[in-house]
């Protein structure tokens, strides 16, 4: 039991030293840069199961025909 008590002590020490900023010129750059590299990635997942999906309806019919 003691050592839980100690742990929890260091998690809420740890937390409590955290320290949030707002980052400089540079980092803002990078994530502007990464925020329109999910976007992309993220319509091309949406592309990619919409022809899936398509691709799927047509051997569907073309096997039942």
């Amino acid at each position: 039991m003691r050592c839980s008590v100690s742990l929890g002590r260091k998690i809420k020490t740890f937390a409590t030293k955290m320290v949030i900023t707002s980052g400089n010129e540079e980092d803002r750059g990078g994530q502007e840069r990464e925020s329109k590299e999910e976007s992309i990635l993220a319509m091309l997942g949406i592309i990619g199961t919409i022809l899936n999906l398509i691709v799927i309806i047509f051997v569907y019919i073309y096997t039942t025909l």
